[in-house]
This record gives C-alpha cells, sequence and structure tokens, in this order.
C-alpha cells in the first residue's frame, strides 16, 4: 500500500529530480575519495561539504513549500524547526565527545563545566544514543508543530495573523536558547564535534556519507511530498489553499488537513536541521533568528511556490549566489537578496521553475496544433500527385 501511495508520486519530473539527486549521491563522494587533488575532476572536501550544505537547505525549503505552496500556510518560522533538530543532533555529538574535551569530564559538556554544573540535566538523557537523538529529531519539531497547530488552526487563524505568529514563536525560541541556564550552550551553542557513529567527523569519508545521505534524504522527502501532493488529500490541500471557506462547506475539516501538512512539514525542517550540523560543525542560537525563515520564504519563492522542485532550486541558486556575492561585495549582499526578491515578485511571479514549466505548458498546444496541418500540407501533394 505505502509502496503504490508513493509510485503514484513518480510523474516524469519528480522522478528524473530524484533519479539526478541519487546519482549527485553516488558521484560527488566517488569523486571526492577515488581522484587525487591533481586530478581534473577531483572535487575538494570543502566544496563537497559547501554543496551539502546547500542540500540541507534545499530540503528545508521544500519543507516550507508543502505548507505554503500547496496549503496556502505562509509560515515565518520554519527556521525553529530546523534549528531545533540540529540541536537534536547536536546534544548527541557533544555526548560523543567524552573525555576528550577541554575540561575531560567523562559525562558534561564543557559548556556546562565552564558554567558549573554539577550534574547532567535530565533532557540530556538518552542523546549518548543515535537512535534516540533520530527519534527526537522528528519528535521534538513534530511535537511542537502539532501544539502550535493545534490552537492556531482550531481557532481559524490565517493569513498575515499566523505568518506574524510563527514568526514570534521562533524569535521567543531564540531569546530562550541565548539564555546559560537553559542548558543549551547559550549565546556559544555547541561545537567542537568528534565522532558521529562511532567514526571522525573530520575524516573525509564521514564527510562523503554525510553528503551522500543528505542527498539521499531530500530525493527521498520529494517523494514523499509529492505523493503527498498528488494524492487525493493533496487535492483538498489545495482546495483550502484556494478556496478554505468553500472546502470547509463542503465538509472536510480544514484544521485537520492543515495540522497534518504543518507536522509533516516539521519533521522534514527538522531533519534537514540535523544533517545541517555535522556538515558545518556548530549549532547556536542564531539559527532560530527570523531572518533566516524569511530567508527560506525567499528560496521558495524564487525557485517556484508550489512545484517541490523550484524550491529546491532556488536554495541552491540563491545560497550558491550569496557564497560568491559575499566574497566580493559582503557589504551588499542583503541589499541583493531584497533586490531579487522584488525583481522575481514582479517579473517572475511563478519563479524559475514555474514560470519554465508555464512557458513548456502554453508551447505543447501550439505544437500540437501545428501538428495535424502539416501532417495534412504533407498529404494534399501526395493526393494530387497519385490523381
Amino acid at each position: 500500500m505505502i509502496t503504490a501511495f508513493l509510485l503514484r508520486a513518480l510523474d516524469r519530473r519528480i522522478s528524473v529530480a530524484a533519479a539526478l539527486l541519487l546519482a549527485v549521491a553516488i558521484l560527488v563522494p566517488v569523486l571526492n575519495l577515488a581522484t587525487g587533488p591533481t586530478h581534473p575532476l577531483h572535487i575538494p572536501t570543502y566544496i563537497m561539504a559547501l554543496f551539502g550544505k546547500y542540500l540541507t537547505y534545499a530540503l528545508l525549503a521544500l519543507a516550507l513549500d508543502l505548507v505554503w505552496g500547496f496549503c496556502g500556510i505562509l509560515s515565518l518560522g520554519h527556521g525553529a524547526f530546523f534549528a531545533l533538530g540540529g540541536y537534536a543532533m547536536g546534544m548527541y555529538l557533544m555526548r560523543q565527545i567524552g573525555s576528550r574535551g577541554v575540561y575531560g569530564d567523562p559525562v558534561l559538556p564543557d559548556f556546562m563545566v565552564f558554567l558549573n554544573w554539577k550534574e547532567l540535566p535530565w533532557f540530556w538523557y538518552g542523546f549518548d544514543q543515535f537512535w534516540f537523538a533520530a527519534l527526537m529529531v522528528l519528535a521534538v519539531p513534530g511535537l511542537l508543530a502539532f501544539v502550535f497547530g493545534w490552537f492556531a488552526f482550531r481557532s481559524r487563524v490565517n493569513g498575515v495573523y499566523l505568518s506574524i505568529i510563527t514568526q514570534a514563536m521562533t524569535y521567543a525560541l531564540l531569546l530562550a536558547f541565548f539564555r546559560n541556564d537553559m542548558g543549551f550552550g547559550g549565546n556559544n551553542g555547541m561545537t567542537d564535534f568528534k565522532d558521529i557513529l562511532g567514526f571522525n567527523i573530520q575524516a573525509d569519508g564521514t564527510r562523503a556519507s554525510l553528503f551522500a545521505a543528505t542527498a539521499i534524504f531530500l530525493a527521498s522527502s520529494l517523494v514523499i511530498a509529492s505523493a503527498i501532493v498528488r494524492s487525493k488529500f493533496g487535492k483538498v490541500l489545495v482546495g483550502v489553499r484556494d478556496a478554505e471557506s468553500r472546502t470547509r462547506f463542503l465538509g472536510y475539516r480544514v484544521e485537520h488537513f492543515k495540522l497534518f501538512t504543518f507536522v509533516v512539514s516539521a519533521m522534514m525542517a527538522g531533519i534537514a536541521g540535523a544533517l545541517y550540523v555535522p556538515q558545518v560543525g556548530i549549532i547556536n542560537p542564531g539559527e532560530f533568528a527570523p531572518a533566516n525563515s524569511i530567508e527560506v520564504v525567499i528560496w521558495t519563492a524564487v525557485g517556484g511556490r508550489g512545484t517541490l522542485i523550484g524550491p529546491i532550486v532556488g536554495a541552491i541558486l540563491v545560497n550558491g549566489g550569496k557564497t560568491i556575492f559575499t566574497g566580493l561585495f559582503p557589504e551588499f549582499w542583503l541589499f541583493a537578496l531584497g533586490g531579487l526578491f522584488v525583481a522575481v515578485t514582479l517579473f517572475l511571479p511563478k519563479g524559475v521553475v514555474g514560470t519554465i514549466a508555464h512557458y513548456v505548458a502554453r508551447r505543447k498546444p501550439v505544437a500540437e496544433a501545428a501538428q495535424p496541418a502539416a501532417e495534412e500540407d504533407d498529404i494534399e501533394p501526395k493526393i494530387q500527385a497519385a490523381e
């Protein structure tokens, strides 16, 4: 049943995108590990790690597109779910350091020793096991999304008011995680990771595995999101997005559809954060900043809202441009980003992928109409010659 559900999602575009991501998951690590630095096809480890970070951003943008592009929920707080997933993975990585920390404490992380903590807080229990940390990566963002969505959607909070509330949520978490007495590292956050699953986190093989895992998770999430939006459930989501009142009058419990989609999206964002932390090497409260969540909206809009593939393209393009632009003109990057968003809104309202898809869809009927006419022109001389 689950297999049939996923196979229905594999239209041509999704199949090609997923296959491309899987090919990248294999090809890039091979070119990094199997070729030397002097080989023309060699991909340096830092480039692979950089693109791994871009793929985590792409997964975050895909998560936002699921709720914004198909359900009409403009969330300005998805950075909170991303950060919570990152903190869950960071707690596991900190527990793996053990006595190799600066202060040599086998149980307490360095920042707790520095702040004179005497024992490990209860909410750190279990994070010495990877399976428990992986469960928390899904459970913590999902639980927050469920509680938030339960009250917001049942109260029929919509539009700009919902967007403001989501932004207030992530800002409140930002202020909370900045406090040293919260037990999450305060302003400095968590860093100096050593191992993941027993492997050196700085080793090229580990870096390659993390990159491959990110690409595979992105491909899997793309297929799952496509399966959701192409199902009967997805048709109702589009109805909620375009005409919520009419959908409600037809008898659908709109808040249930919104809540399910919001929770799934939050879990996807949590996975993105968990994959981001070991590749970047740090997690701190800055990831909760509202500006980060607004950037995710820009990636989605640039790539194409409501296309699934568009947000992936938008996240990679914008962050690739950010890397280049901040190196050349660091003080002008925010102006460039704002200008890009305005330009896309005015001239490419469907985004890059959405505009291309719309152009192809318009050209296809013209080509199909021209083909029979051309065939008639070819047939007429043949008839005359036969006569």
